[in-house]
């Protein structure tokens, strides 16, 4: 029986080249390769200063110390996410409050998040859900009218467009992830993006002990005196990471392309179905990392797509439904009633660059024939 992932990464032999390369150079972390990364999303974003980290949860993390978040803050998040959009939050002592998603897209409602504003609030961070982009210019309208900061988690959306611009230039600070089922794949990888010279500064002393200066910048100028400054953490990306990363940059218009021709076939196949994609919002180029339906029934769909070899996810449980969450901050049922509804409907579809026509033609039928039932 065929089995066919909702994501994978695509490796060929120059990312192959790119990573031995690495290995065989002076440096295999905090080298010259982590910079020519940082440089090369930068020139692809538009941005000004970019920071590589550990991974995603890291950047969010990153994004939250510049910001100075901290006991007694609140920041806005939306319910549909992963769980590390929220935990972020949590890690610098802050209370993260949960807005509500519009039912068509399933990205943060403006609306709910100006509800959730109190006196405590100190941002916003927005979601570019599935690859995309929110209602940036309503969120921008809202954080500007209250003094509040917004942060784009971009995980799901580099390469993405809102009105033009491209995802790492509609936020004070912009996050990304480079896991295998995103975009662009480092192993695990994060960065941040942002124009302001203040919060680079503040992000590069966070992913490095909190220290001043890093190891091959003392090296070559002769020095070994360092300071600590600020409890930071050991968030760096390797040389060797930082290779592939740059190498899978040179491909990442035409995995755009696929992914979005994959999506044009689903919406075609669909089109006149119970099977219901979500909407795509007016003047976005949306950057598909994931494709997701809503349907009926949806737990035997799920299963019986697996049973037939084809691995659906569901993107995701709304976050103040965790455990954690319920037990600790006393969420439940009832908050955010969209993203609740929405939840027990939603299935993510495959979603890859390396997905065939054939593999594409199987997810369609097998799906319509368990929907026919």
């Amino acid at each position: 029986m065929r089995k066919i992932p909702y994501g994978r990464q695509h490796i060929d032999a120059d990312d192959v080249k790119a990573v031995a390369e690495a290995l065989q150079s002076d440096y295999l972390t905090t080298g010259p390769r982590v910079a020519e990364f940082e440089q090369a999303v930068v020139s692809y974003c538009g941005a000004r200063h970019a920071v590589a980290v550990s991974n995603g949860t890291a950047a969010l993390h990153a994004a939250m110390f510049a910001l100075n978040i901290g006991p007694g803050d609140e920041v806005i998040v939306p319910a549909i996410t992963f769980a590390a959009s929220s935990n972020c939050v949590l890690y610098m002592g802050a209370t993260p409050v949960f807005a509500d998603v519009e039912p068509d897209t399933l990205l943060i409602s403006p609306d709910s998040a100006r509800q959730r504003i109190t006196a405590r609030t100190k941002a916003i961070i927005g979601v570019d859900y599935a690859g995309q982009p929110c209602d940036w210019d309503a969120l921008r309208a809202i954080a500007d009218e209250h003094g509040l900061a917004l942060i784009a988690d971009g995980c799901h959306a580099l390469g993405g467009t809102c009105n033009g611009r491209k995802v790492g230039t509609l936020a004070e600070m912009t996050v990304f992830s480079f896991h295998p089922v995103k975009h662009v794949a480092t192993g695990e990888g994060g960065m941040i993006l942002t124009d302001d010279p203040d919060y680079d500064s503040r992000l590069r002393l966070f992913r490095n002990h909190g220290i001043t200066t890093e190891a091959r910048t003392r090296d070559e100028a002769g020095e070994w005196f360092y300071e600590m400054t600020e409890l930071g953490y050991n968030y760096r990306l390797t040389d060797i990471q930082a290779a592939l990363g740059t190498s899978q940059m040179r491909k990442l218009t035409t995995f755009l392309n696929t992914r979005r021709d994959i999506a044009k076939f689903y919406d075609t196949a669909f089109t006149g179905t119970a099977i219901r994609p979500l909407a795509t919002r007016d003047g976005v180029e949306h950057a598909y990392h994931l494709y997701v339906i809503r349907v009926s029934d949806r737990d035997r769909v799920f299963k019986e797509l697996r049973q037939a070899g084809i691995g659906v996810q569901v993107h995701y449980i709304p976050v103040h439904l965790h455990p954690y969450y319920r037990e600790k901050l006393g969420t439940g049922v009832g908050l955010c009633p969209v993203a609740e509804e929405a939840y027990g409907q939603i299935l993510s579809l495959p979603m890859f660059p390396d997905l065939t026509e054939d593999d594409m033609q199987y997810v369609v039928a097998t799906l319509k024939d368990i929907i026919a039932e």
